[in-house]
């Protein structure tokens, strides 16, 4: 039987290295191909091995670093103030909605479902948020429209304060004198550290990976964020390697479009690599608790 047991082990830990493999694979392909020489990708194809090296897309970042690193301030300081504000707000509505003696419960839960289903459209929300609230050009224009607070997050927290918190604490703190305000912030918030990072971690990819606000909203290029700024030098390169078919310079059509894409990938996804570790503990148990409906 211990032989039985330990061969499933070794197959199980078989298999998930492998998948774990599968998992990996493709960011060694993105690092590989970003530093490939561009027409050794046209001729070949991507490859692990490159036949061909070249920093070139590298370079050509370095020489807009300004832009970059300014770029990236902005999408730092919005990642951290959207993530922590969404989180504050979010669990402030969720909390109350797993009461089960709050009045009208149940259809305020329907209407935060309810945004899940239906939206304005594209031209109500730019004319409510443009001409109402006047966030164009400003960087509350890339806090606020569709990331500050999510409905799906709203009800997975809402989940997680119904299954994991006993209703016994809350009626214990409250006969003993403590408020409702004290109740969620030395309580329900010190319990619930998986779920507030789980959905924190969804919220900073959110806010780190957002481009569409910045398009929309956005025209000043001192507060474009990361993902806007990569797209428009994407952008510019694929412009000038067009014209440089048409009659232009070498030198232009030297430019390295295909690895450039890569480049702007590795750029974009290293700092969050960097922070997922810390999360990791934290994210299967806060999802898998508050994913059971309550």
């Amino acid at each position: 039987m211990a032989n039985q047991h330990r061969g499933w082990q070794i197959a199980s830990h078989l298999v998930l290295g492998l998948f774990s493999l599968a998992c990996i694979l493709p960011f060694v392909l993105l690092f590989t191909s970003s530093i490939t020489d561009d027409k050794a990708i046209v001729r070949d194809g991507y490859s692990f091995f490159p036949s061909e090296f070249s920093f070139g897309a590298y370079e050509y970042l370095w020489k807009n670093s300004d832009t970059i690193v300014h770029a990236y301030g902005i999408t730092i300081l919005i990642t951290i103030v959207g993530t922590v504000t969404s989180l504050v707000i979010t669990s402030l509505l969720a909390y109350p909605l797993s009461r089960k003696d709050l009045p009208g419960g149940k259809v305020l839960a329907f209407i935060v479902f309810f945004t899940l289903l239906f939206n304005g459209g594209l031209v109500p929300t730019y004319m409510v948020y443009t001409k109402v609230f006047e966030l164009q050009n400003t960087l509350w224009a890339q806090l606020i429209p569709w990331l500050l607070m999510n409905g799906f997050n709203v009800l997975l927290m809402r989940a997680f304060f119904t299954n994991t918190i006993p209703t016994a604490v809350i009626e214990s703190a409250s006969i003993d004198g403590a408020s409702e305000f004290k109740i969620y912030y030395r309580i329900i918030l010190q319990l619930s550290l998986p779920i507030l990072a789980t959905i924190g971690l969804f919220q900073a990819l959110a806010f780190w990976n957002d481009w569409n606000n910045g398009l929309i909203f956005i025209n000043d290029p001192d507060l474009l964020n990361l993902q806007n700024v990569l797209n428009r030098i994407m952008s510019n390169i694929e412009f000038l390697s067009m014209n440089s078919s048409m009659g232009g310079t070498d030198a232009l059509a030297m430019l390295p479009k295909e690895t450039f894409r890569m480049a702007i990938a590795v750029v974009g996804i290293v700092p969050i690599l960097l922070a997922y570790p810390f999360f990791q503990k934290y994210f299967v148990k806060g999802l898998m608790i508050g994913a059971v409906k309550g």
